[in-house]
């Protein structure tokens, strides 16, 4: 089970290559995922983090036949999320008496859970220690907000190490379990997928972090996230990723969200894309439906975007279910220095472009003046409007 990482430094998770949702169904998983936990053998043995509640049984047998369990000096719950310490009831039924260090927040999130205050927490912050023998120390850094308040990272000196948690992973089961082993194409893309979905609402304090982090002249050699990839090749690569990540990101892309009842709304979402690219060739277009494409993938699409236009037919006196929750999701994203612009079709009272202005406002995006907002199905001179807005988007 246990599989080396550096020295006396193991992974003991569970690649999980059936996962398909994640947070419940909020997360779409395509390429698998993982949940590592690691195990430390010096003079003192430490186990970071656990798996999820389905493993549970599963990760304290192999545990087990790996090591005597009561051997365990120490157990570092980085953050609370039941991914992460899923296996902590099963396993301390059996080591009942074992330390847990972690944050103030994580013992409140680890009892409101699990319902165990007698278990034996120990409270760390910032710049805490451990000494786990042969000279090694592990170091904390409370990382609140990323993406829980409870949330930190462990360093270990001597080997180098910085189990970061959440930050810096990926949804992406990677059998190899290495970044130099994986498919970059695919470990990049759900790297930009997890920030985008998961921790873009937190940028302020992702880039407030990493400046302190460098601030404390770590050297680093390996980065080890909770899930997907384990940084070893340039592991700082990664986190000059997240500091770009962090500061409103966007690329020379426009995307197009839209839902449609009889096509009048997919017929201007076109044209709107066919007028980008006939006025900015070199910019990307995207067009998606959103009831029909995954809402993670698009805001992935939406978080590389300069820009982004909205459509939805007026459907009692306001917009499509699709598009409202859709909507919803953008707006607790927080993305921010990106322009947006509306249409759509109506038949009787036309709510949907007000409807669809107020709530892009609301979620901090820029709302340009020209819109479309189309009786019935659109003709020439309605289509022709397109132009004013792909101007707008691109000024």
């Amino acid at each position: 089970m246990k599989r080396n990482i550096k020295n006396n430094v193991y992974w003991v998770g569970k690649i999980d290559w059936e996962l398909e949702t994640f947070h419940g169904d909020d997360y779409s998983v395509s390429n698998g995922s993982s949940q590592n936990a690691y195990l430390i053998k010096e003079e003192k043995t430490v186990l970071i983090d656990t798996v999820w509640t389905p493993h549970a049984a599963e990760f304290v047998d192999n545990l087990a036949s790996e090591i005597d369990l009561e051997s365990i000096d120490y157990i570092i719950a980085n953050h609370g999320e039941v991914d992460h310490s899923g296996a902590l009831p099963a396993l301390m039924a059996r080591i009942p008496n074992t330390p847990i260090y972690c944050t103030a927040n994580a013992v409140k999130s680890l009892v409101g859970q699990f319902h165990h205050p007698e278990w034996n927490f120990k409270v760390v912050k910032t710049g805490d220690t451990l000494d786990i023998g042969n000279g090694k120390q592990l170091v904390f850094v409370e990382m609140p907000m990323l993406h829980w308040p409870d949330s930190m990272a462990t360093y270990m000196t001597g080997d180098n190490i910085l189990f970061s948690n959440d930050a810096f992973g990926q949804h992406f089961a990677v059998e190899e379990l290495f970044n130099d082993k994986a498919d970059p194409c695919l470990l990049w893309a759900e790297a930009m997928k997890y920030y985008a979905n998961i921790l873009n609402p937190f940028s302020p304090l992702v880039k407030k972090k990493i400046d302190e982090i460098l601030a404390l002249n770590l050297t680093i050699d390996i980065i080890a996230p909770s899930h997907g990839a384990i940084w070893r090749e340039d592991p700082l690569q990664i986190v000059h990723k997240y500091y770009e990540w962090s500061q409103a990101y966007q690329t020379d892309q426009i995307t197009i969200a839209y839902d449609t009842m009889w096509e009048g709304t997919t017929k201007i979402a076109h044209r709107i894309a066919d007028e980008i690219a006939r006025l900015s060739p070199d910019t990307r277009v995207k067009v998606f439906n959103i009831a029909r494409g995954d809402k993670n993938d698009i805001m992935t699409e939406v978080f590389r975007s300069k820009a982004i236009a909205v459509g939805s037919p007026t459907v009692g006196n306001s917009i499509l279910s699709s598009v409202a929750g859709w909507l919803e999701f953008l707006h607790e994203l927080k993305f921010k220095n990106k322009k947006a612009a509306v249409f759509g079709c109506y038949g009787w009272s036309g709510e949907s472009t007000k409807v669809l202005r107020e709530r892009l406002t609301a979620a901090g995006l820029e709302v340009v003046e020209p819109e479309i907002k189309c009786n019935w199905n659109p003709d020439a001179d309605i289509l022709a409007e397109a132009t004013r807005i792909a101007e707008a988007l691109l000024r």
